[in-house]
Parts: structure tokens; C-alpha cells; sequence
């Protein structure tokens, strides 16, 4: 029998998916399952991107550019400036949703066996990028004590080896939420210059940041435009997950290069993805004042509500429609499983994403739980209550 890959064996199964056959089977039962596993808002897409597929006048689909339209770029440049980020349209290239973005990324800038230090925990995908990529995750471990702060450069630098290509962060971070300040970002600048590596920063929940704060691009920096990467998408941003239509914005010209030429490869990303993407540009300010108001006060409420349970410990998100939750169980894994498979409390469950998986150190984050706050806030406390009462049944 020909034999699978070594590769595709140990590609990981994704913590936020791979438990959907059991909430299923939940479902054909009659349980109803709250979703709190997934970053899927609930908040409508903007109608001026709905129009734009709905009242073209395409007579044939075809093939886009491989780096996206012209138009679309300079609008994504345009947009870009009003963040303080002062790039062109030929400093981007527009992908297939922030994973091919990540998996160009890692192809233009690693070479089989090469390392990217990571903090930990991280979108669980990296790994399987990572893995797809054959590059080797090098992580770095920040504390549910700590609300996942950036840890400290000493930390970094005693993991730089000679085949240390990248530094990759997430800001606001999935699945912690946390928010890297200025101050942060500042450090980070001084070690990859320090030791001449890239700055890969995923960017895809920039707009979501809360409580005053203010997120910080790489891109806004001066003197890394040879080291900064941005990963990005309008998945979250204008929620449209559906879509899939990221990009990779950086000044280094020889990356880029690069970059187009994978672009190149899988032809081009998705026409009619792409002109609502173009249209979604134009979305007036206020829907994300709405946006973010809505997630505060969820984020207000699903905090408030888990820390009423015994034994429960929580981050507090600054940014992106997540929080961590550590759980009085030794293995979240068994204890999501058994929430769809076998409790309800009047038939209905929670289905939540086991945090190990957005870990590389094996072991970590086994009593850890990843929850998104993209549900109305009765939703969210009904789901809190289910919770409290699974883990009294569970412990029992």
C-alpha cells in the first residue's frame, strides 16, 4: 500500500474544527450548540460588498491578476495611510485569505528546516503552515498570569539559532486577544535588527482594539522597512470569513518579488471575492464604531460571567473577539469532546476549541480553553451557565 507523507502525518489536526463531527451528531440529536469555538462574527457583512457581487454586470469570470487588480491595491494602500501605514499598491500583493498570505510568507522566506520563533499561544494554523512549509516552530511561552504580554527579549534571544529566519506575532492576537503595546512592538524592532530577521506581524484584527488603545503596525515604524511583514484579510475586519481575500503588504521589494511569484503559481484569487473586497473599502467609519462596541460589550460580559465560576481562570482581551480561559480540568481535549458527546443542560451544550492546539510546547495549555465572544450577550451567559454546570457534572 503506498504510504502517506511524513509531512501530512504529522500535519495537526485544528483544534477549532476537528470536533465538529461531534456537534453534529449533538445537533441530529435535538441538542442545540452554542458556538463559541469559532472566529465566525455573527455581525452582518457590509451591504455596499453584498451589492457589488449582486448588481455586476460580469458576462465571464475571468482570471484576476495574480497580485489582485491595480484598483483594489491602491484602495488597500489608501486605507492603509489612514492607519499611519504609508505603503504603495506594488507593496502588495493580494492573497487567498490571510492562510495563503502566511503560507507565501514562510515559502519566500524559509527554506526546510529553518526556524520561526513564535509566542505561544498562536492561531493554531501556524503549526500547520509551518508544517506544510517544513519549517520548525521555535515557541516562546507567554502566561495566562501575565494576560499574555509579549515576554521578555531575553527570552527571544536565547532561542535565535543560525537558522532563525522570522520573529511572527499576532496583534491583537488570536487566540489570546492580547494587544502588543508601542512600547512592545519597539522591542521587537531592536531584535530583529539586532540580529538581521524578518517581523512577520498577522494584522487581521487591527481594527478591533479596545478600552482606548491604539493598535501599533510594524509597518508604522521607521528603519525595519527591510524586515517588516504584514499578514492581513477581510475576514474579520468587514466579516466576511466567506471570501477569502487577504494580502501581504511590506517594503522590502525582493520579498515581495518572491511572493508574486507563488501568487503566480496558483493563478490568481477569487474574481467575485474580489470585487466585493474592493467594495468593502468604502464602508463608512461608523459600522466599525458600532462593531467594536458590540464586542466591548461582549467581551464585558463573557469575562464577567466565567469568572463567577469556581476555579475559573481568565485573560482579559484588549483586542480581537477572544479570551483564554484556564479550566479546573487536567484535559480540555477530553472535556470538550464530553460536552458535545454526552452533557446538555436542557438540551443545549457549548462547543468550545481545547487551547493545546494553539500551543507547539507539548503539553502546555492542556486546562485551557479558547472562547469567542461572537454571540449576543444572552447567548454568551446562557453558554457561561452551561459551562458552570458541565464542569460541577464533570468534576463530580
Amino acid at each position: 500500500m503506498p504510504l502517506i507523507s511524513e509531512k501530512g502525518l504529522q500535519m495537526p489536526e485544528s483544534p477549532i474544527r476537528k470536533l465538529v463531527p461531534y456537534a453534529e451528531d449533538a445537533k441530529k440529536r435535538g441538542t442545540k450548540v452554542y458556538h463559541l469555538n469559532i472566529g465566525q462574527p455573527d455581525i452582518k457583512t457590509p451591504q455596499v460588498a453584498l451589492d457589488a457581487v449582486k448588481n455586476n454586470d460580469i458576462e465571464t469570470l475571468s482570471y484576476a491578476r495574480s497580485e489582485g487588480s491595480e484598483i483594489y491595491r491602491t484602495k488597500l494602500a489608501n486605507y492603509y495611510a489612514q492607519h499611519q501605514i504609508n505603503v504603495t499598491e506594488n507593496n502588495i500583493v493580494v492573497t487567498t485569505g490571510g492562510s495563503e498570505a502566511l503560507l507565501f510568507t514562510m515559502g519566500s522566506i524559509t527554506d526546510p528546516g529553518d526556524e520561526i520563533i513564535i509566542p505561544e499561544p498562536f492561531y493554531a494554523n501556524y503549526n500547520g503552515f509551518s508544517k506544510a512549509s517544513g519549517v520548525t516552530v521555535v515557541p516562546v511561552i507567554s502566561k495566562i498570569e501575565d494576560n499574555f504580554a509579549l515576554p521578555k527579549i531575553e527570552d527571544f534571544e536565547k532561542l535565535i539559532t543560525k537558522k532563525t529566519k522570522a520573529i511572527l506575532i499576532c496583534n491583537p492576537g488570536n487566540p489570546t486577544g492580547y494587544l502588543y503595546s508601542q512600547e512592545e512592538i519597539e522591542k521587537l524592532k531592536k531584535i530583529v535588527l539586532k540580529h538581521d530577521l524578518f517581523l512577520i506581524a498577522d494584522e487581521v484584527y487591527r481594527e478591533f482594539a479596545y478600552d482606548g488603545l491604539q493598535h501599533t503596525s510594524v509597518l508604522s515604524l521607521d528603519g525595519i522597512e527591510q524586515n517588516a511583514i504584514v499578514i492581513d484579510s477581510v475576514s474579520k475586519r468587514y466579516s466576511m470569513c466567506g471570501a477569502r481575500i487577504g494580502c501581504i503588504v511590506s517594503k522590502n521589494d525582493a520579498f515581495i518579488k518572491t511572493a508574486i511569484k507563488f501568487a503566480q503559481a496558483r493563478l490568481s484569487p477569487p474574481t467575485y471575492a474580489l470585487i466585493a473586497s474592493e467594495a468593502a473599502l468604502d464602508t463608512p467609519q461608523q459600522y466599525f464604531d458600532d462593531v467594536k462596541a458590540e464586542y466591548v460589550e461582549r467581551r464585558n460580559t463573557l469575562v464577567t460571567e466565567l469568572k463567577k465560576i469556581d476555579g475559573v481562570k481568565v485573560a482579559n482581551p484588549k483586542g480581537a473577539f477572544y479570551c483564554v480561559a484556564e479550566l479546573p480540568v487536567t484535559d480540555t481535549d477530553d472535556f470538550a469532546q464530553w460536552l458535545l458527546e454526552k452533557f446538555n443542560l436542557n438540551n443545549e451544550t457549548v462547543m468550545v476549541a481545547p487551547a493545546s492546539g494553539f500551543y507547539s510546547t507539548e503539553g502546555e495549555g492542556k486546562n485551557q480553553i479558547r472562547m469567542a465572544y461572537v454571540l449576543k450577550n444572552e447567548d454568551l451567559i446562557t453558554s457561561v451557565k452551561i459551562l458552570g454546570e458541565a464542569l460541577k457534572q464533570y468534576n463530580s
